[in-house]
């Protein structure tokens, strides 16, 4: 039996800008912290030590690494920490040259010398980091994570093993593409939405799917509504104006309104000509870009880098398509998009299989040249 991926491992909140480069990283290093307590050492560390490798190293400055792997080895939780507290907590750190692991244990930390970027690649992956652990006891624990896109965080060896295992999970319909899933459609006479539920009931509650679907939508909810209004410069230096701001304002006009919710109101309440729904679709779609370049909350879908496009679809469905849509079509469009979602990552793997052949018989001289070699092959399997 295959692997199977929840809608919540493909729709993931969290923090911007990227779902490799910053969110991967925070989730490598609180696995990191797990591990220090599950081999009883957390209370022995006196000193601890990043490595960033590849492109983590060499764009990780402009993507917030270093701040999310401080933030992570605080302690902090990416899908709950409140926005307005990350400024605070880096400062304190960079401030008192200390950080507190897991919230629990301070110990010295000079970021400047504690955090190394390394330009060379590890072989395993492009997005690797190593976290090195010194004991009180003169040893060291090091542990080596790769982030490999969406948010998802591997260890070498556990890739390795997991081809050995034949099961991860037991879904009433496992899906491995877009055929197999038309033909339980067909054969059990249900939605893709109801399919996609079956099987995320073998693994949690309804309530708990109801919540979590849920709190989803209301994540994307209130990033469209944060982007759509907050003006000015975004963070990074390079002086980009935001642009949702004024493209909502052109939209919408003199509505009043005090909540997102009651935004949504007005907004079906306005006159929506044709001409008019691409500019809202994307209005809220850039609003959702704003705020996860300015490192604010996102929804993981499946990327940072694209986390605009489901919500945006979902907003336009709402708030100009079905007036009369509620929680029922958001659960069901949050769904279908998961699975979709999971369907173009099982079958990555076949693709990238299918760039290292033609890679190997029509660029031999090239794919000596490994670091190359990644980068084209990436952009083969991006398209």
């Amino acid at each position: 039996m295959e692997e199977c991926i929840s809608v919540f491992d493909m729709l993931k909140i969290g923090v911007g800008p990227s779902s490799s480069h910053t969110l991967g990283p925070w989730r490598a290093a609180e696995r990191f912290l797990s591990e220090l307590e599950t081999q009883g050492i957390l209370d022995k560390v006196s000193r601890i030590k990043v490595d960033l490798y590849g492109s983590l190293s060499l764009t990780g400055k402009g993507h917030a690494t270093d701040l999310a792997v401080m933030l992570g080895l605080s302690g902090q939780d990416p899908e709950y920490i409140p926005i307005q507290d990350i400024n605070g907590i880096i400062k304190t750190i960079e401030n008192k040259n200390e950080i507190k692991l897991g919230n629990t244990i301070t110990v010295p930390f000079y970021f400047l010398q504690d955090i190394v970027f390394n330009k060379n690649f590890l072989p395993f992956h492009a997005n690797g980091l190593t976290f090195t652990a010194y004991l009180n006891d003169e040893t060291e624990y090091a542990s080596t994570f790769y982030s490999i896109g969406g948010g998802f965080v591997v260890k070498e060896e556990r890739v390795n093993a997991k081809k050995k295992l034949e099961i991860k999970c037991a879904f009433p319909f496992p899906i491995q593409n877009a055929e197999e899933l038309l033909q339980y459609t067909i054969k059990e006479n249900k939605l893709i939405s109801e399919i996609v539920y079956e099987n995320e009931k073998s693994m949690r509650s309804e309530e708990v799917i109801h919540h979590e679907l849920m709190r989803i939508w209301n994540t994307m909810l209130e990033c469209m509504y944060i982007g759509c209004h907050s003006e000015g410069i975004l963070p990074g230096g390079l002086n980009v104006r935001r642009r949702a701001f004024d493209m909502h304002q052109n939209l919408i006009g003199l509505a009043n309104y005090e909540n997102p919710q009651q935004w949504m109101e007005s907004i079906r309440k306005t006159e929506v000509k044709f001409r008019q729904i691409l500019k809202w679709v994307s209005c809220f779609a850039l609003a959702v870009n704003e705020v996860n370049a300015a490192l604010g909350r996102v929804v993981t879908a499946p990327t940072n880098g694209s986390a605009g496009v489901i919500p945006s679809v979902l907003m336009y469905y709402l708030v100009i398509e079905n007036h009369q849509a509620g929680e029922k079509e958001i659960k069901q469009f949050l769904m279908v998009a998961g699975e979709i979602g999971s369907i173009f990552k099982k079958v990555l793997p076949f693709r990238q299989q299918w760039v290292v052949a033609r890679l190997k018989s029509e660029f031999p001289q090239l794919w000596q040249q490994r670091h190359f070699a990644k980068s084209w092959a990436e952009q083969q399997i991006r398209f």
